[in-house]
């Protein structure tokens, strides 16, 4: 089987589970936001400890540790709308299926994996751990990163699903799980050191924010903003960026 093959069968597969059994494909979609919120636990409680004496580590920190996440996901099995910009868009560019055919599912994906992150982000600072350093490491990192220009915005979604398309596409085809492992994690460090904007893990992020900060206190209009550019930028970078150089690269005339 060439990539394309496998590529086409990982996507219609998905495709397939989202029409025929979409609520196996959306507990799918809210685990890996779970997995996810593992991650955000790990890497958010490394950054707020390392954040006052040693902040160029924290960052390091974080992104060294975000990838485990992905790794969760492509290990056991969990379905990520980023990551499925790239798979299930590559049976579109073979004539497999039609565009509107992978509507259901990224949009299925999208809230499963937001109400996943969400619950696991909420849980957290309702938990009260860290509750001493945290409130003042998610004040400065908010404020950060609502202070955004959009087209800066834009490609930082954009470039962000490139490097997670790029890591789930060797999680799929990379078959020794040490290789898978370090590859995925050098991928998303790769997106998450530079402030890449991922829409999914941002969910979460801004849940710990809402729940720390109170609804009444929450910027929810540039919330809502920022998660609308992030996303574009993360449809884009999966779909196009990075979808249709691996069609072209692996297609066959015959």
């Amino acid at each position: 089987m060439n990539d394309i093959e496998l590529l086409n069968s990982v996507g219609i597969n998905k495709i397939l589970m989202a029409k025929d059994d979409p609520m196996r494909y959306f507990m799918r979609s809210i685990m890996a936001g779970l997995y996810l919120g593992g991650a955000v636990i790990l890497s958010y409680s490394a950054g707020a400890l390392l954040s006052t004496n040693y902040p160029e580590f924290s960052k390091i920190a974080v992104a060294v540790t975000f990838g485990i996440g992905l790794v969760a996901i492509c290990f056991l099995g969990a379905e990520l709308f980023t990551g499925n910009c790239l798979t299930t868009i590559i049976p579109v560019y073979d004539k497999k299926m039609h565009f509107l055919d992978i509507i259901p599912a990224w949009w299925i994906c999208f809230v499963g994996n937001i109400l996943g992150l969400f619950a696991v982000g909420a849980l957290f600072i309702l938990s009260g751990s860290f509750n001493t350093i945290f409130p003042t490491y998610l004040q400065s990192l908010m404020d950060a990163k609502l202070a955004f220009e959009p087209m800066q915005l834009l490609i930082k979604g954009i470039l962000c699903n490139f490097l997670v398309c790029i890591a789930g596409y060797a999680g799929i085809k990379v078959k020794d799980d040490m290789v898978r492992l370090v590859m995925i994690m050098f991928f998303v460090a790769a997106f998450v050191l530079p402030g890449f904007e991922h829409c999914i893990a941002n969910s979460g992020f801004f849940a710990m924010c809402v729940t720390q900060f109170g609804i009444g206190d929450s910027p929810f209009a540039l919330m809502g903003i920022h998660m609308l550019i992030a996303t574009l930028g993360n449809i884009i970078g999966g779909s196009i960026v990075a979808g249709i150089p691996v069609y072209l690269m692996f297609k066959t005339k015959y």
